[in-house]
């Protein structure tokens, strides 16, 4: 079972560093269809994976001297603040609202296949959409704001969220996307964390399985900034396609299975 984990959490890092996606967009269907942990856990397993793919992914650009353009990096990581904590609050009243688990996991499901679809489609006519180069830190903030909600009260890192925005504001190429959305999702996942931690701390869920998770998201983390550097700028966006299709479907899984019970 520990194996099978980190199995997870390794390969589904690896993909997010090399796309940016994070790997929670994989993580958190995943663990859905396994059915083995409830909402709130799946969330903390997913969020503790991608911060600590984030943390090396992050720390190897640094090493190796990476130039950002902070005028737009430093508004997009405070909104991403702001919006983890945010999402995390309307988390914790999706919690107390739904009256069961199966009902929460078929709406985030729903939720995650559309946002899916959407993307998979802009992902496809990306070359045909017309895209911005916005220097206004207020826009900038307003879509870390935005990122980290969709983040925090989904549990998927914010990933491709973060590539179709970053691609759409900026007019950056897929691999240049793919740094920012890390960034992004670090501070996004680390205020989710923090607020967890301070709230009620992690001792009420089942963390049995986290170093495992966490082991893969750090293997992933190295793995996934090695290919990304070999790989070129049109292989990473068939890869983040690709994975919109795949979790298209497992999530599609995931809404059948509850209504067929």
């Amino acid at each position: 079972m520990e194996i099978l984990y980190l199995l997870i959490g390794g390969i589904a890092s690896t993909i997010g560093a090399i796309s940016g996606l994070g790997g929670g967009v994989i993580i958190k269907p995943v663990l859905d269809a396994f059915g083995h942990f409830d909402l709130a856990t799946i969330g903390i397993l997913s969020s503790c994976t991608v911060f600590a793919m984030t943390i090396v992914s992050l720390a190897k650009k640094f090493m190796l001297k990476t130039t950002f353009e902070y005028t737009k990096l430093l508004p997009l990581s405070l909104g991403a603040v702001i919006g983890g904590l945010g999402g995390k609050y309307l988390f914790e009243i999706f919690l107390q609202t739904i009256p069961n688990e199966e009902l929460g996991k078929m709406i985030q499901s729903i939720c995650l296949l559309v946002l899916m679809f959407i993307i998979l489609l802009f992902g496809l006519n990306r070359h045909k959409i017309k895209t911005y180069n916005i220097t206004s830190p207020i826009i900038c903030g307003i879509a870390g704001i935005i990122m980290g909600v969709i983040s925090s009260f989904l549990g998927i890192g914010g990933g491709p969220v973060n590539v179709a925005l970053l691609i759409l504001l900026f007019s950056c190429d897929a691999k240049e996307a793919a740094i920012y959305s890390i960034f992004t999702i670090f501070f996004s996942q680390l205020s989710t964390l923090a607020s967890v931690f301070f709230a009620e701390g992690f001792s009420t869920y089942d963390l049995s399985v986290v170093p495992y998770m966490i082991f893969g998201g750090i293997t992933g983390g190295f793995l996934g900034g090695f290919f990304n550097k070999k790989l070129s700028t049109q292989y990473v966006e068939k890869l983040f396609n690709g994975v919109m299709v795949i979790t298209i479907f497992i999530n599609g899984y995931n809404i059948l299975t509850v209504i067929s019970k």
